[in-house]
Formats: structure tokens, sequence, C-alpha cells
């Protein structure tokens, strides 16, 4: 009884005003710019065809195929949310942002020697310049992208919801369709790199972007920043980018809006029809609140349909935990193990070129492993 009584609690957030003075805080350089939307993801795939097949089934809307490229977009108005491009990898290129109309391209140019983009490059039109992050990763950023219409949308189920308080629903019942979840928008990506210091400083200058959530290590040092958009008083998603402190440098999963849980459930029963692998949920995350139930795409790399997520303004101070595995979800199946690096002699290898560059500390290795290896949910 004693290590179940342990076991069931919740990470406690502390805000940036008082933080213990052995936490770290996420240093917040000088922005450059101000991502205003996170536009879309951009992929090389050896084969379309198979990307192109799950990207219908999981509730994308092709905009064009052609032998050398795919461009979806959501039901929103942005008019692409992924591209996908044929090339000799299955590998993620990059994210693409949207700009303030205040942001000063020309300033990334001549100040971190950014390319400027071709129109023919550019999906929906505007300007757009290329920077590499410090994995050397490309990053789009774009102003004057083209809107489009919205695309029509089944009535959401959530208003009529009944519960013991409430009980708007009366004469009525709910008949959700069986249909793709429909993904509305491209919510966020996470990316892992071996370096978070590095990376978030770069991302915080060059996005303006802002910490919602940090997670840290036994140490005090961050290894987690979940990062909103600053809409200034409008209310932005939770986090739009989420940077991790791991082993890697890779993109971790991409996330998208659908319109409500049942059309996390419905999506959830055509994926599995389809034959598509499933990986996780369905859940609810702490940090985001969001519902989610993930996916494997055909080459492997993950895709999150969730809903009801928290949104905040630009004025809510950055709040502080520490990390822990069990800390990315509040209820639901326990987390995969392809969510922790594989334990094998592949990734012996790794770790060991990392600590020989010098490009982790063996202190950060095993405070890592620490916040990884503790068990999250002990009766699961």
């Amino acid at each position: 009884m004693k290590a179940s009584t342990a076991a069931l609690r919740q990470p406690e957030s502390t805000p940036e005003s008082r933080l213990p003075v052995d936490v770290q805080r996420v240093l917040r350089p000088l922005a450059l710019g101000r991502a205003t939307e996170l536009a879309f993801l951009r992929w090389e795939k050896r084969r379309l065809a198979p990307t192109e097949r799950f990207w219908r089934d999981f509730g994308f809307r092709i905009v064009s195929a052609t032998p050398q490229r795919l461009i979806a977009r959501g039901a929103g108005t942005a008019p692409c949310i992924a591209i996908a491009q044929a090339g000799p990898k299955n590998r993620f290129v990059g994210p693409a942002f949207l700009m303030s109309d205040e942001t000063d391209l020309n300033g990334y140019i001549d100040q971190l020697g950014a390319r400027q983009l071709s129109p023919d490059e550019l999906p929906a039109g505007g300007y757009g310049v290329e920077l590499l992050d410090p994995s050397g990763r490309s990053v789009w950023l774009l102003q004057g992208q083209r809107r489009v219409d919205p695309l029509p949308l089944r009535e959401a189920v959530t208003p009529h919801t009944n519960t013991a308080q409430a009980t708007p629903r009366v004469n009525r019942t709910v008949r959700t369709p069986i249909e793709p979840a429909r993904v509305v928008r491209l919510g966020h990506v996470v990316l892992q790199t071996v370096d978070f210091a590095r990376m978030a400083e770069w991302y915080l200058r060059v996005l303006g972007v802002i910490p919602t959530d940090v997670q840290y290590l036994a140490d005090g040092s961050p290894a987690l920043a979940f990062c909103r958009l600053d809409l200034r008083e409008q209310p932005a998603d939770h986090h739009t980018l989420v940077i991790v402190g791991g082993i890697e440098e890779k993109v971790e999963h991409s996330a998208y809006e659908v319109l409500d849980l049942d059309a996390l459930g419905q999506g959830q029963q055509v994926l599995r029809a389809q034959g598509h692998r499933h990986m996780w949920g369905i859940g609810r995350h702490l940090l985001g609140s969001q519902l989610f139930d993930y996916w494997f795409d055909p080459e492997g790399f993950e895709y999150e349909h969730y809903t009801d997520g928290d949104v905040f303004t630009a004025d809510i101070e950055t709040a502080y935990s520490p990390l822990e595995f069990g800390g990315i979800w509040a209820w639901g199946d326990d987390a995969p193990a392809s969510m922790k690096p594989k334990k094998n002699l592949r990734t012996l290898l790794h770790v060991l070129k990392l600590l020989r560059r010098k490009a982790i500390t063996p202190q950060r290795l095993k405070h890592l492993g620490a916040a990884l290896d503790t068990p999250a949910r002990p009766w699961l």
C-alpha cells in the first residue's frame, strides 16, 4: 500500500519568481523576431505513396500529389501543414514558422547568414528565409503566406456533454461518424537535442517563443522546455515548440489538433482498421493537458492527434518542475518503451562517442537516466 500511495502523485510546479536557488533558469535572450504560427513541417521520403495513404487516414487533406512532392493541409485556414519531398532518405527536414509583420526577415540574413528562399520553394507564396539550427536542421521563417477557406467540420460534441452537474443534451444522442479524425491544424513539434542549453537559446532568440513549463534534472539544470508563441494578449497553445535534452538530434513527434474526444476515438478506429501502427493513447497529458493519441507513420515517425489543450496569454509566468518520465501524462496506458532510448549495444556505442567528444557529461547522462528509469506507474 505504501508503494502505491507514493506513486499516486504528480510533479509540483513552481513559478519562476519563487524558484529555489539551486534550480537554473532557462536563459531568455533578446529575440530577433516573433513567430506567430507553426506553419508546416517538411519531410523527405524515399516513397511518397505510403506517406500519402497514412496522411489521408490520419485526417490530412491532400492538396497536391506528384511523383516529386506531396502537400497536405488541415481543415483550418493554413494552406498547408505538411510537405513531403521525394529523396534518397526518410528524414525530417525541418519546421517552417510564420513571423509577425514587424519582424525584419532581412535581419536574419545580416546577423545569422540566413538564405533567402526562392518563390518556387514556397508552397503558398509570400517571402521567406532559411536558417540552420545548432544541429544543422533547416528552419524556415515566412511572411505573407496566403490563407485558404476553412473546410467544413461536424458539430463538436463537447458543448453538449452531460455531466453530474449539468445535462445540456436532452432528448438527443451522440452518434459521431466513424471517419478519419479530420485534422484541423498543426499544433506543435518536439525536437530532441544533446545540447539543450544551446538549442533552447537559439530557438528563443530566433522565434521569440516563451517557455511555459520547464523541467529540470536532479542537479537543477533544465532539460526540457515547453515553449508557446508570443501572441501578446491573444491566448496561445501551451506549447508550439518543445526542446528536449537527450542523447540524439532528432524530431520526437509532431502533433495535430482535432475537433474533440470523439474525433480522437473514431480516428483511432479508422487508423486501426487500415492497419497502421498504434503507439500510445488515448490518455491525458499533464503539462499542456491535451487528450492524446499517438501513431507511427510508415517510416516510424511519431504523429499525435490531440484535443482540449491549455492556452496562455504572453504575460503568464514560466513554471518549473522536476523532470520525471511520469510527468508527461496524467492518466492512460503506460508510456511505450519507444519513448526511451533503447538499451542495446548500438546505444552504448553512441553514448560512448558522446562522452569521448565531451558532447555530454557523465553526470548529466546519469541524471537523464535516473529521470527516465524511475517507474512512472508501477501498477501498469
